[in-house]
């Protein structure tokens, strides 16, 4: 088979979601001493997609070198030294492309990237500019516009330009619909979020992803009747989707139908054994069922990991290390708003890669980790659950970043889909508030997000302390019982799978 339909059989696989039969076919592709340009970036895309992204940065490496002239090898350079986190290098990159006359918007949006991540916001809003200007009806591009507008300026009317904008250039408008419910909710207006997906599902009965919002914004509002139409008009379009089953088994727990919700949720899980997601849900219905196996998924004594970080080599005191941790982790918190796509409320969060950094305090900390999640791995072992079966007793992270939460500031109930072991850290705690009844500021598991019938309050509660680590499945629900004392909160987190 020639090299070109060998790449092509790899970009089908990858689009189906088969990373790993692409890397194996497209390493056999750069295996040569000479791979081509096209064969190095297929196998580095492919890797990526593999969550693999510290590896394909040495293919990428290896076009700038055999290829540097050409733009495109640039480009490539930087999306995955922005995807690593490695601001200051992806933006160094972006600009060699620009140099040898890149000028696709795809480029423009990794210099907007990069740029935030390095603080260089006004030169940010700059680069999406340009970006949009060569794509305005790219919604991806539009959505994460407007979430930067949001967050720098708290300005929801200017947030929403961003994406009216695309809509005038002929972007699609499921998506975009979706992104300006999001912005709506994270501005604190539920009700207008609820309206404009209620409407959406109106008069867009084909589109089974905009009736599934449709049912999430019903039942955060707790409107259990009409997430259940919502839920039907999607079954209707696409009855055999993964999502749809899901949301329409999260529709039954609302509504008390527990049994159905357990049983859509087991056929779901045969043919999706490792989605995180699936199995967060699970674990609500089991729960709801009585059923053995919420015990399994969420024994909160075994698979919840409590470690105290020792002392990282270079400082005098555990103490020492995180004053100088917060002062660099401050530098990054400067935005006045909260990001529209995440789970935290009233604060701010860093928006890269942050364990691509090579400031000292931060390297040092994902180096002191590593102890402890290795230990965690090692008490966990083996076994036939979900958590157990997949323990390789070796990781990668696939993401990190920090959280600073301000007074009133929370985490909504929620799980990490792409993760297998996740985490909070703390580097700031509000002391105060821990000490409450209500247990302020405290990190809490197994309540969900959206109302059950029977309702389910948290099982589980772990106290916050500077240097503490926690360490958790990905698909456990796990929230912030909001602090309402006048202190701050400030964590990093990250989500590891199995190498």
């Amino acid at each position: 088979m020639t090299e070109a339909a060998e790449i092509e059989r790899a970009e089908a696989l990858m689009a189906e979601g088969k990373t790993d039969e692409a890397v194996a076919i497209t390493e056999s592709l750069v295996a040569g001493p000479a791979p081509s340009h096209l064969a190095l970036a297929c196998h580095s895309g492919a890797l990526k997609l593999a969550h693999r992204s510290d590896e394909a940065l040495e293919f990428d490496r290896q076009a700038i070198e055999r290829f540097a002239s050409s733009p495109i090898a640039w480009h490539n350079y930087a999306a995955t030294l922005d995807d690593l986190g490695r601001g200051d290098e992806a933006v160094e990159a972006c600009e060699n492309a620009f140099r040898r006359g890149m000028d696709a918007p795809q480029t423009f949006a990794v210099y907007a990237r990069a740029l935030r991540a390095v603080g260089n916001h006004p030169r940010a809003d700059y680069a999406y500019r340009q970006a949009l200007m060569r794509a305005p009806a790219e919604v991806g591009v539009a959505s994460e516009f407007a979430n930067h507008l949001w967050m720098m300026t708290g300005d929801l009317k200017v947030a929403d330009s961003a994406l009216d904008a695309a809509f005038h250039a002929g972007a699609q408008p499921a998506p975009l619909l979706i992104a300006k419910a999001t912005l709506y909710q994270a501005a604190g207006d539920s009700e207008r979020a609820f309206t404009l997906m209620e409407k959406a599902s109106e008069r867009m009965p084909d589109d089974a992803f905009v009736h599934l919002a449709a049912v999430e914004y019903a039942l955060r509002m707790d409107r259990v009747g009409l997430a259940e139409t919502f839920s039907r008009r999607a079954e209707a379009v696409e009855p055999r989707s993964r999502s749809v089953i899901q949301y329409s088994a999260i529709v039954d727990l609302a509504a008390g139908r527990s049994s159905a919700a357990f049983g859509k949720l087991q056929g779901a899980l045969r043919d999706h054994p490792n989605d995180q997601s699936l199995w967060g849900w699970m674990a609500v219905a089991a729960r709801a069922v009585g059923d053995p196996l919420y015990e399994r998924l969420c024994d909160y004594e075994k698979t919840v990991g409590v470690y105290d970080l020792e002392t990282p080599d270079g400082w005098p005191s555990l103490e020492a290390f995180l004053a100088d941790l917060a002062k660099e982790l401050k530098a990054v918190h400067i935005y006045r708003q909260h990001p529209t796509n995440q789970s935290m409320r009233h604060g701010s969060q860093s928006m890269h890669m942050l364990s691509g950094s090579n400031v000292p305090p931060v390297k040092a900390f994902f180096e002191a980790i590593e102890r402890p999640i290795r230990e965690h791995m090692t008490k966990l072992g083996q076994g036939d659950d979900p958590l157990r079966r997949r323990n390789t007793f070796d990781y990668r992270l696939v993401g990190a970043w920090s959280v600073r939460l301000k007074p009133n500031g929370f985490h909504r109930d929620h799980f990490h889909p792409d993760g297998w072991l996740s985490s909070a850290f703390y580097v700031e705690t509000p002391d105060e508030a821990l000490e409450t009844p209500e247990k302020q500021g405290w990190i809490r598991f197994g309540k969900p997000p959206f109302v059950t019938s029977p309702p389910m309050e948290a099982a589980h509660y772990v106290r916050p302390k500077p240097g503490r680590l926690v360490l958790f499945p990905s698909y456990m629900w796990h929230g912030t019982v909001p602090f309402t004392t006048d202190e701050v909160r400030m964590t990093i987190a990250f989500d590891a799978v199995p190498k």
